[in-house]
């Protein structure tokens, strides 16, 4: 099998357009919260520590894509500072307004970078559709994992995945098709996980924790989580043709007005039939200004959380969510959930 070259993306880039352009993907944040970084400089130590893996030569990348309007205003700065160590480098914006026009723009600009202006390699159509079905079970892990059949750990180590696939679409297929099959423990007996549908159940949302045992740890400290808000649209963006794919990244909620993101977010909060949030937010993240309008919109009890440095969870942490925990209450109802 040929090689492929492997294009950076700084935060969420439609992997559908990279790998169906011959390349390979590799989300650079995904590295960080099992390593040792520690950034000389930062605001944001996710972007501050793929910025220093890549100029000590750690992140080896044929081509960077810089996401300059989008989830994550501080991988602009970095983006454009990593990028001077790269060969290439492209930037993509998404449309605040869900433009799909311009969307499809964005994607055709994204492609010829890619591609050089020349066709896309042959069997393009059933890499998408292949990927559409790999998104598809991926979306069977979040039911899973909210029904209690898949430890919460491993559904999330699974689903923040399915940004890049960890640059290999087969591969990655089989690993998913384990964890369906509870193949895999993730470091806990299926005996360690009955009760879980009776702890209190909590929706994650914000960006993701930079701390690697955090899913684990809230377990520990009696709470069930059933839902993780941004690898939740990793797995519900998607399409098998440029043209679905525009139509569904412009709705991609990260990106586009604060309202818009909390429209859909009450919904799959409730379909989740959650008991309470915690709302982790990244130390100087912009995201952390949206945490008044979360609390006046959403109906639920919310714990905010505020992380720096990659590593385990605190200690102070922990004990925050014990308290969250015991607040919300000992045992719920055994109830099936549709997730």
């Amino acid at each position: 099998m040929k090689h492929r070259k492997v294009a950076g993306m700084t935060a969420l880039v439609p992997p559908e357009v990279i790998y169906a352009s011959g390349w390979s993907a590799r989300d650079v944040n995904n590295g960080i919260p099992c390593s040792d970084c520690r950034p000389r400089s930062k605001l944001c130590a996710w972007t501050a520590g793929w910025r220093e893996e890549i100029f000590a030569g750690n992140l080896r990348l044929d081509a960077l894509v810089v996401v300059a309007g989008g989830d994550c205003h501080n991988a602009l700065a970095d983006g454009q500072n990593a990028a001077r160590k790269v060969d290439r480098a492209h930037f993509l914006f998404y449309p605040f307004d869900g433009d799909v026009d311009y969307m499809r723009g964005q994607l055709d600009r994204l492609t010829k970078f890619l591609t050089k202006g020349s066709s896309p390699p042959k069997g393009q159509k059933k890499l998408m559709s292949q990927i559409e079905e790999l998104k598809g079970m991926g979306r069977d892990v979040e039911r899973a994992r909210s029904e209690g059949r898949i430890d919460p750990a491993l559904a999330f180590r699974t689903l923040i995945s399915f940004s890049d696939f960890e640059g290999d679409v087969a591969r990655f297929r089989d690993k998913v098709i384990n964890v369906l099959d509870k193949r895999e423990s993730g470091g806990r007996q299926e005996d360690d996980m009955k009760g879980l549908d009776r702890k209190p159940r909590v929706a994650l949302i914000g960006v993701p924790p930079i701390y690697r045992d955090f899913h684990a740890v809230c377990a520990e400290a009696g709470l069930h989580a059933v839902f993780d808000e941004l690898p939740h649209e990793f797995v519900r963006l998607g399409g098998s043709d440029i043209e679905e794919l525009a139509k569904s990244y412009s709705t991609y909620t990260f990106a586009r007005p604060v309202d818009y993101r909390l429209e859909a977010l009450k919904k799959d909060l409730d379909r989740h039939d959650i008991d309470g949030i915690i709302h982790y937010t990244q130390f100087t993240c912009h995201h952390l200004l949206e945490d008044g309008m979360l609390r006046e919109k959403l109906k639920w009890p919310m714990l905010t959380l505020q992380g720096d440095l990659p590593g385990e969870t605190p200690a102070q942490i922990r004990m925050r969510l014990e308290a969250f925990a015991e607040m919300l209450g000992g045992n719920r109802p055994k109830k099936k959930v549709n997730g």
